[in-house]
């Protein structure tokens, strides 16, 4: 039989290059560099706020520090994600990811508020590029089931090490407020790894069986822009126990910094556990989302109604576990639209509507906080929406499901 009629390796794209453990853990740690930026510096806000405290507008600007690259990376990385069909998926993540270490340890010797803000937004762009790229890689290296767990493990990654990074960057900031940017440098060490460790990936050789088993089909645009859609409202949900928790416990009278960080550490943990359940749970089941929208909704109206800490902590945890099943589902669906070709441009959609809904998520509950009466009630209306979302994606999720072009091709 020919060579490029040979069936291709178990767990790899036909015609990609052979990738194992390794290139998946420096991916892996890719995943990671955008959770850096988004909680590294909460806990130097307030004396950064000090610093700048003469600046007119520091009030509003400093906490924008913070966010912005998120909402650079929600808005470039559609962008990123042509760019890494054009000029490929691996050149583009050693570049950004070299470009993540200057523009992030910037701040270390800028002296102005402004330029500080400018430097967040070039790190949001290098974000942008990283994330679709390391997503996008997954896709082209893997396939199936160990896609799909890889994928799940790209999830519990960023979970453990947001906890890890507000950690360090609480321990950091005690000394300075400049020096959690210090860690940014870690990605002049991984940029070389993933230069020397990562295969470039292929697609499938002209004439292939592959290729002819699979004839070109046009971009998903209806069907990309439903998951695309879900994913908005996906991405508020994972984040509004990290980013509303301690204003939560602060409600019910604990403000202990130790007690904030356990009750994090714990919801960390349990969406880290969905994120094993999803690896654990048969294929048809996977991507039930009714079912795992339900379950955060749960977890929502626990916390709403939460008048005591064990309560509130039992809520989260029963979110948190919804959510680590939630966003693994929502990736590996779109995934397994997307082609070859047309794979960086797909993920870097799906990356765009993930970071803009950690962007708007405070704001979603800012505006429910007023008409609820309190913060708990507008998280349990959060709750009483994504159960509504829930019931109505129950028709869809009766229909067959279509085989997506790249598992058509892995199968």
């Amino acid at each position: 039989m020919p060579a490029s009629s040979a069936p291709p390796p178990a767990g790899l794209v036909h015609g990609a290059a052979p990738a194992g453990r390794l290139p998946a853990a420096v991916l892996m740690t890719g995943s990671c560099l955008p959770v850096l930026g988004a909680v590294l510096l909460a806990p130097v806000l307030p004396r950064m706020q000090d610093h700048f405290d003469s600046v007119p507008g520091s009030a509003a600007l400093v906490p924008v520090v913070l966010t912005v690259p998120a909402l650079a990376l929600a808005l470039l990385a559609p962008f990123a994600g042509m760019i890494v069909d054009r000029l490929g998926r691996k050149r583009l993540l050693v570049v950004a990811t070299a470009l993540y270490a200057l523009f992030g340890t910037a701040p270390l010797w800028l002296d102005s508020l402004h330029a500080i803000l400018v430097s967040r937004v070039l790190v949001g762009v290098a974000e942008a590029a990283i994330m679709t790229a390391c997503t996008t890689l997954i896709g082209d290296y893997y396939s199936g089931e160990l896609r799909d767990r890889y994928l799940a493990l790209q999830t519990m990654c960023a979970s453990a090490s947001a906890t890890l990074f507000f950690v360090l960057g609480g321990a950091l900031g005690a000394a300075d407020w400049r020096a959690p940017f210090w860690l940014y440098a870690v990605g002049l060490l991984i940029a070389p790894v993933m230069a020397r460790v990562l295969p470039a990936p292929l697609p499938p050789k002209p004439g292939s069986e592959a290729e002819a088993s699979l004839p070109r089909r046009p971009f998903p645009v209806r069907r990309m822009a439903g998951i695309c859609l879900l994913t908005v409202f996906g991405a508020v949900v994972f984040y509004t126990v990290p980013v509303e928790m301690a204003y939560l416990l602060d409600d019910l009278g604990t403000d202990s910094p130790g007690a904030i960080g356990a009750v994090t550490a714990v919801a960390s943990a349990a969406t880290v556990l969905g994120s094993v359940l999803f690896t654990r749970l048969a294929q048809h089941h996977r991507h039930r989302l009714p079912a795992l929208l339900a379950l955060c909704a749960a977890g929502f109206l626990l916390m709403g109604l939460a008048d005591s800490l064990p309560l509130l902590i039992a809520g989260a945890v029963v979110n948190c576990v919804g959510t680590g099943l939630l966003l693994p589902s929502l990736v590996t669906r779109a995934m397994s639209l997307l082609e070859f070709a047309d794979r960086g441009r797909g993920m870097g959609l799906w990356t765009a509507a993930f970071f803009l809904g950690e962007f708007l998520c405070p704001l979603v509950l800012l505006a429910g906080k007023e008409p609820a009466g309190s913060l708990a009630s507008a998280v349990a209306l959060l709750g009483v929406a994504t159960a509504l979302l829930a019931a109505a994606l129950v028709p869809a999720a009766r229909r067959p499901a279509l085989t997506g072009p790249s598992e058509s091709v892995q199968r």
